[in-house]
């Protein structure tokens, strides 16, 4: 072979074939190499992709955890205060301000008028609220229907032992102030076991006792009428046709 044909095949040698990527593009058709180690096949990526963000799972988490505690919430409340018996508890306190108002001469006779409507009164709202709880599967003596009856009964002392002090002391004229106030207070302390209506109403009845012991003693028959009668009524009312007889 001749000189020139050896560099004639040398350089034939060299030459760059068409179907073979060259220079800094030789690369540009590969696949990429799967990310973390991963060894790109059976399709990884599209399983990454169809996980849930974690933002999303946390956002689930705290819908449940949400959910629970309204759940246990509702389960805590004593639901069970019948709307139609603070109905009837209302119109005995209209009954008994008449009665004490125009049928009585005496303080003496005002007084027990309004003992014998604090029995009736009380008398309703246990049979009327025990027969509702039963027909619910629960009872007043047990677990919420308890908690209630805790939460009512130190107020309702309180003021069972300053009436006959007020009255000795000749402060008859500060007892339906005393009456109206210790009331609220017993209806907010139990309301927090029940609906959010039962401490409505009793901060309701908590200002009319405030501003029944800073008014004259000739408008205590009011405040009574208001409180006892008129608050009961309503929110009995309310009760009764939001949460069930």
């Amino acid at each position: 072979m001749t000189p020139i044909s050896r560099a004639r095949s040398r350089s034939g040698s060299q030459e760059p074939r068409l179907d073979e990527p060259s220079g800094p593009h030789e690369h540009e058709h590969e696949p990429p190499e799967p990310p973390d180690g991963n060894d790109g096949g059976g399709g990884g990526s599209g399983e990454a992709d169809a996980q849930p963000a974690p933002i999303s799972l946390s956002n689930h988490a705290a819908d449940n955890l949400a959910f629970i505690r309204d759940a246990m919430e509702q389960a805590g409340r004593f639901t069970f205060l019948p709307g139609y018996g603070g109905i009837a508890m209302g119109l005995s306190a209209i009954v008994a301000t008449i009665v004490a108002r125009f049928a009585t001469a005496t303080p003496a006779g005002w007084l027990t008028v309004w003992m014998g409507e604090a029995v009736i009164a009380a008398a309703i709202a246990a049979i009327s609220t025990q027969y509702k709880a039963r027909e619910n599967g629960s009872s007043l003596l047990q677990g919420k229907g308890r908690r209630f009856m805790l939460g009512i009964l130190p107020a309702i002392i309180a003021g069972a032992t300053l009436t006959p002090v007020l009255w000795h002391g000749h402060l008859a004229h500060m007892l339906p102030g005393t009456w109206l106030l210790l009331y609220g207070v017993a209806v907010v302390s139990g309301g927090m076991h029940s609906v959010r209506a039962v401490p409505t109403m009793g901060l309701c009845f908590m200002g009319l006792g405030i501003a029944s012991l800073f008014s004259p003693a000739a408008w205590r028959d009011i405040y009574l009428l208001a409180g006892f009668g008129g608050l009961h009524v309503v929110f009995g009312a309310f009760i009764a046709r939001r949460h069930g007889g």
